[in-house]
């Protein structure tokens, strides 16, 4: 297979493969969490204000806590880090919004480059000192298997590809233009699509079960009439 079919089979039939299995995977997840039921509570409720308490969850819960706040670890000041440094570089970085235009017809205004540049090497750094908080902490060591490992490498691996692809810039680069260099943009989609289909069966599932589980918790805690 020449660079060039290589980049085309990324471009094709390895997408579609990849977002059909997110797709159905997702579906698959968010099924298996419904099919658990739940006990029904027969308490009386102390407040039907159950929308406003599941977005007032949905949102509060991205901060620490303020009891909690002096006491915040290293390791969850460098969540947020590596987390506004991700949605930086895939929501920020033109190449990626041409890529979601060629598949949607969406698009917004892009970063300057050296922006982006500056969040991918923070990104870089905010996801080893997250890898190297888990080594050597005992318990999060013991607490440890291969999701979290593989889940990490997944992210980590489509920055590090992407890096492959900077030789190119921003005015050479179109949606549906080839690359000078094909054999780079191959791999940094592939590298992507295993984040893809990886991501509805591990930890990073997250990315899409987060806000709906603070709702479900805000709902519940606002019907019992407990403080958030």
């Amino acid at each position: 297979m020449t660079e060039l079919e290589l980049l085309e089979f990324a471009r094709g039939p390895a997408l579609w493969v990849s977002l059909g299995v997110l797709a159905a995977g997702s579906l698959w997840r968010i099924a298996g969490i419904l099919r658990l039921g739940g006990k029904p509570d027969l308490a009386e409720p102390r407040s039907t204000r159950l929308i406003a308490g599941a977005l007032r969850a949905t949102f509060a819960r991205m901060l620490p806590h303020p009891a909690f706040r002096r006491t915040i670890t290293l390791a969850a000041w460098n969540g947020y880090v590596y987390h506004a440094g991700l949605a930086v570089i895939v929501f920020g970085y033109l190449p990626h919004i041409d890529f979601v235009k060629r598949l949607l017809g969406l698009a917004w205004p892009a970063l300057p480059e050296p922006v982006v540049y500056a969040f991918v090497g923070l990104t870089f750094v905010s996801l080893f000192v997250a890898l190297i908080v888990r080594l050597n902490d005992p318990v999060r060591r013991l607490l440890s298997g291969f999701d979290d490992y593989f889940s990490w490498f997944v992210v980590v691996l489509p920055l590090f590809t992407g890096m492959m692809t900077l030789d190119q810039s921003y005015a050479t680069r179109s949606a549906a233009a080839l690359p000078l260099d094909p054999l780079p943009v191959a791999v940094h989609l592939l590298s992507v699509e295993l984040l893809l289909v990886w991501l509805p069966f591990g930890r990073l599932a997250h990315a899409f079960l987060v806000f709906a589980s603070r709702a479900v918790t805000g709902a519940a805690l606002t019907r019992k009439g407990a403080a958030q």
